[in-house]
């Protein structure tokens, strides 16, 4: 007989005295929450990136090899007109919130503008709340510093690299996908094997360790992401198939993936908790280096090589090669299995609300959540299902000439429509490749679609404010600002060791956070404090808070300290390195500690 009955049976017992029954209601009590608990799903969501909808065997990739993906195709729930942003922080933002990323404020790569709101709520955050154990294991990309971090955002047990890929500018200094040195719970720990093996054997560590109580897991993965780099015994197999070595190593990215996904659905059985779990995966965009475009439009063009599914544009673009990725979902305890398609269209936004509904935990609604939950269609056998077209942007575009560039890089769609820049318009059943441009014949359909944009743009525009860097946050002090995160007005800063090696002479402000009045002190540098690379400089200056100061670098010196007592409050950080000919560069790297 199960404990809860026999509990219950001796409840009921005339000869229970009163001290007992009390005993055994509390008992009851502890053991109905914890049974309720128990059968909540556990959600594992593995996200890959720049890994493009046809880089995938199951999509009817020639080359590539993915067995295990592919069975995990044939087993789930697919959805096959899935859309998210054309980068990987906009789509990371967005999923985690179910807000648009120029709402949420993360809308881009790099220039300051890869940063949640401190005031977004995230999928961890909600979990947490309703007695979830949560984990992030990879690429995070929503922040490098307080606030702004995983564990800020409600993940309670994180591992991860900084930066948009490893060995960029605010990763650790040395790191090369091999051996590394990433981030666990606020420390610093050096790891050893391949990137993507260590982020699985961190979550199956997790899962383990968490099997009795419900958890999210969220596998947020750099691969294929650059640097591609790989062990040759992933990569040997498409030595001979491919037009390129680079692209051998990029499949063999992939296939590394494959077998580490084979790894974590094999644990889940192995522990009796596949049933129970719901499965995601997904990509964060286009593919990068699946198929070859036209070298003068790559981001338009249709695939000159290789195999796009039959779309046109890639990472970057905003035809439909360039956001459309896959979907697969399975959660057997629940029906949703067995290989089925769902042809709905659906966004990245809809991801937030889908799976709050799916494991039964309140949507906030302090808050305009831009998505809808798709579990309709994942429950009900004849859904009601109506959406108004849904209304994107690349903001700025890929070479950002402009930031808040209204109209341009837009794309509105229906199942039938796609209207592109608010101007070129597909049948995308009739022409999935978006060739023919019909916007000429179909006039009316242009000014129905594109009369969704402007109450879409008045909605966002207020988020694409900048995200303020804390300065003095007790959490993390002394804290490591890095040029990938200057405010540009248009294009990017140096945000690789390429472009700062070179020492441009350009410079711009962190917009800042001064979390407490005192004294700072400032480490203005051209490569990280583990660099131990010397200033080339003879001249440095900062301004901050309305305060202006310069001193002289000591030559050989690897950094220069100014130190300055600051109010509290918003401001801007401007740094300034000047060479011999008074020519000023800006400090790639800055520390900044409150004193």
């Amino acid at each position: 007989m199960p404990i809860l009955t026999k509990l219950q049976k001796n409840l009921r017992a005339p000869s229970c005295p009163s001290w007992a029954k009390l005993l055994l209601l509390a008992c009851l009590a502890s053991l109905s929450f914890a049974s309720s608990q128990s059968s909540k799903p556990n959600v594992i969501f593995v996200l890959t990136d720049d890994q493009g909808y046809g880089d995938l065997g199951a999509h009817g990739n020639p080359i590539l090899k993915t067995p295990e993906l592919d069975r995990f195709h044939a087993e789930s729930v697919r959805f096959t007109d899935f859309h998210v942003s054309p980068l990987c922080t906009p789509t990371r933002g967005a999923l985690l919130t179910g807000r648009d990323p120029a709402r949420n404020g993360a809308y881009r790569t790099s220039a300051g503008r890869t940063m949640l709101h401190e005031d977004e709520r995230t999928l961890a955050q909600l979990f947490s709340e309703n007695g979830y154990a949560t984990a992030l294991y990879g690429k995070w990309h929503l922040g490098d510093s307080a606030p702004h971090r995983p564990q800020d955002y409600g993940f309670q047990d994180v591992v991860w690299h900084r930066c948009g890929g490893i060995g960029q500018v605010s990763d650790y200094w040395g790191n090369d996908l091999f051996d590394d040195v990433y981030e666990r719970n606020g420390e610093l720990e050096r790891f050893e094997g391949y990137c993507t093996d260590i982020w699985f054997r961190e979550g199956m560590r997790f899962i383990e360790e968490n099997q009795d109580t419900p958890f999210f897991l969220y596998l947020p993965l750099n691969a294929p992401h650059t640097p591609i780099v790989v062990d040759e015994k992933w990569s040997a197999p498409y030595q001979d198939q491919v037009d390129k070595p680079i692209r051998a190593d990029y499949f063999g990215m992939i296939a590394n993936i494959d077998y580490n996904f084979g790894l974590l659905r094999k644990k889940l059985k192995e522990l009796d908790l596949e049933e129970n779990t719901i499965l995601i995966f997904m990509t964060d965009n286009g593919t990068y280096l699946g198929a070859e475009f036209d070298k003068n439009d790559k981001n338009n063009s249709e695939a000159t090589w290789g195999f796009n599914a039959g779309m046109r544009g890639r990472k970057a673009s905003v035809y439909e090669g360039g956001h459309r990725v896959p979907f697969f979902i399975r959660w057997p305890d629940a029906g949703i299995e067995g290989g089925k398609d769902i042809d709905t269209l659906s966004a990245h936004v809809d991801f937030f609300p889908t799976l709050a509904e799916l494991c039964d935990i309140p949507v906030p609604t302090d808050r305009i959540l831009d998505g809808l939950s798709l579990a309709p269609l994942l429950n009900e056998k004849n859904p009601t299902w109506e959406r108004s077209p849904i209304v994107m942007q690349f903001h700025g575009g890929p070479a950002f000439p402009e930031d808040r560039l209204k109209t341009e890089f837009s794309y509105i769609m229906t199942e039938r429509w796609r209207l592109i820049h608010g101007r070129e318009l597909y049948d995308i059943q009739a022409d999935p490749a978006q060739r023919n441009d019909v916007a000429t014949q179909h006039p009316e359909v242009v000014k129905e679609l594109w009369a969704h944009y402007e109450p879409y743009w008045q909605s966002v525009k207020e988020g694409m404010r900048p995200v303020r860097l804390d300065i003095g946050n007790p959490s993390e002090n002394p804290v490591e600002l890095c040029s990938q995160d200057w405010y540009m007005p248009q294009g990017n800063p140096p945000w690789n060791f390429r472009l700062i090696s070179e020492l441009p002479r350009v410079t711009a402000p962190w917009m800042i956070n001064v979390k407490s009045a005192g004294f700072y002190r400032f480490t203005l540098r051209q490569y990280p404090s583990l660099a131990n690379m010397p200033l080339v400089a003879v001249r440095a200056k900062i301004s901050v808070a309305g305060i202006e100061k310069e001193v002289e670098v000591t030559p050989g010196t690897s950094g220069v300290v100014i130190d300055l007592s600051l109010p509290v409050g918003k401001t801007e950080l401007w740094t300034y390195l000047y060479d011999e000919n008074g020519e000023a560069g800006g400090a790639y790297f800055t520390e900044v500690q409150k004193l």
